[in-house]
């Protein structure tokens, strides 16, 4: 390099006023009269040299850098919102580490993808890599590492130290075969039915064909609880009780039994519809069950002669029938592709939703969050449908690309699954409010028209025309999350 250029370039980098010697010493020695960068800084009256880096960003010429082929490219633009493989989670605990120690953030802690994402593309400001500032005066013990003691030979610090032994989020795993499959003769392939519940005794009620069979989750042990074969009858619902010792059967006629089951002997048959009962749903000791009829009979199975009281909105067919739980609303769907919500006092429903296109039969109400109810389509809809049902607006959409049969929501996690038919006959397992699909489960060959949950709230039976129930591991208590707070839940804490 020409020394009159370096010397130009030393004055205009620094401005410094030096000799005509250039300031950088030859890589192979140094050259006779040729003037050290100490001698020219010392005869500037300064002590050391320091580059100006106050202009360089550190940041964005870090993540400019190229990935290597294991990192997805959109992972460092901030525009890919999951992180599938633990390749690219490494890649973000490293990249993490890398603005602890060299841009000074304090992140501790990688909690869920969404923090992942924020702490690497957008960090709480860039400061100066050499600003000075006054020392952390807490200090964190760490198993047997003093880490803020000033002799600690540890060489990251203390933000780095608590990110490395931060708990790592254990990679969610859904078994994709069903842990149990048992036959099921005569399980009728029709989507306006109800003919699986799981009681809270842990005990499965299915109808097949003119009979109810009682399937003990404890001991596997399988029991005939009635046979209505004499009159004629066939079984088109089942439905436990809030305490699971009663079970409601509804017929083809229309008529609805009661049975005891500590000594598996009907106590009631109650009348009132002129055709087959879909739809069943138990609210402490009162009863509502829908018909092909078009009306909703509401009842206290303790005087229910008197207390009879009849809901009329549809105008087809009640197939699905769902109590808040609160215990407050009732949410029915129909054959006219209509969502009502219904309140005790009122005999006419005080909501209507008509955005679906198709027979309404999945309706499920959220166990976290006040007010949210879901709802899906037939296979003219495919759709799933969240709704607010306290200012009626409903809030997301998502089209499942098949008919949607059951929903049902997870008592530990913001998370759901569905049941469908036409054409994928699948079980999918979807997280709220992103609406991403955590598992996939397929083996069912007709549609999945039965769906019922396990008092534990980890696993479900789902039942198809294919005459199998099958039982899966969807969720697990690990995931737990508390019900959000909110001023409009009068029921969720004392005021």
């Amino acid at each position: 390099m020409d020394p009159a250029y370096e010397q130009r370039l030393f004055r205009q980098v620094n401005g410094i006023k030096t000799p005509t010697k250039s300031p950088i010493s030859s890589p192979f020695g140094k050259s006779p009269g040729q003037v050290t960068p100490t001698k020219r800084l010392q005869d500037a009256g300064l002590d050391r040299f320091i580059p100006n880096r106050a202009v360089v960003n550190l940041s964005k010429g870090f993540l400019s850098t190229p990935p290597n082929e294991n990192v997805d490219p959109a992972l460092l633009s901030g525009t890919k919102d999951h992180v599938p493989c633990s390749e690219n989670k490494e890649f973000l605990l490293y990249n993490s580490l890398l603005r602890n120690e060299l841009l000074r953030d304090e992140i501790e802690t990688l909690t869920d993808e969404n923090d992942e994402r924020h702490a690497l593309s957008t960090p709480k400001h860039v400061r100066s890599l050499f600003k000075s500032r006054a020392p952390n005066k807490r200090k964190y013990l760490l198993d047997s590492i003093d880490i803020s003691s000033p002799y600690t030979i540890s060489p990251i610090g203390t933000n780095s130290h608590r990110l490395l032994r931060s708990p790592k989020k254990a990679v969610r795993k859904i078994p994709k075969v069903p842990y149990k499959v048992l036959d099921a003769p005569d399980l009728q392939d029709d989507f306006y039915l109800n003919l699986v519940d799981w009681s809270c005794q842990n005990i499965l009620s299915v109808g097949l064909g003119s009979c109810v069979y009682l399937w003990s989750a404890y001991t596997s042990q399988v029991t005939k609880l009635c046979d209505l074969s004499s009159e004629g009858d066939p079984v088109t619902s089942v439905a436990w009780n809030d305490k699971g010792n009663h079970l409601a059967v509804g017929t083809h006629k229309g008529y609805i039994q009661i049975w005891d089951i500590a000594v598996s002997k009907r106590i009631q048959v109650l009348q009132g519809h002129t055709t087959r009962v879909g739809s069943l749903a138990w609210n402490n000791d009162i009863l509502c069950s829908g018909s092909r009829d078009r009306n909703i009979i509401q009842r206290d199975v303790r005087c229910p002669t008197t207390s009879e009281k009849r809901l009329v909105g549809h105008r087809q067919e009640v197939c699905g029938l769902k109590w808040s739980p609160d215990k407050q609303l009732l949410a029915s769907g129909g054959n006219d592709n209509k969502l009502l919500v219904w309140n005790q006092s009122l005999t006419t429903p005080f909501q209507q939703y008509n955005d679906h296109t198709a027979a309404v039969k999945a309706i499920a109400w959220s166990p976290h969050q006040h007010g949210l109810l879901a709802s899906g389509g037939g296979t003219q809809d495919k759709t799933i449908r969240f709704w607010n049902t306290l200012n009626t607006q409903q809030l997301q959409c998502v089209d499942t690309g098949s008919q949607v049969c059951n929903l049902a929501w997870s008592k530990h996690s913001n998370e759901l699954v569905s049941t469908h038919g036409y054409s994928q006959n699948q079980v999918l397992v979807w997280r709220y409010p992103s609406l991403t699909q955590v598992a996939k489960l397929t083996g069912h060959t007709f549609r999945v028209l039965y769906l019922s949950m396990s008092p534990d709230g980890e696993s479900v039976v789902t039942g198809a025309g294919d005459e199998t129930l099958r039982f899966w591991n969807t969720f697990s208590k690990s995931h737990t999350h508390k019900e959000s707070r909110s001023e409009l839940n009068l029921f969720s804490h004392i005021r």
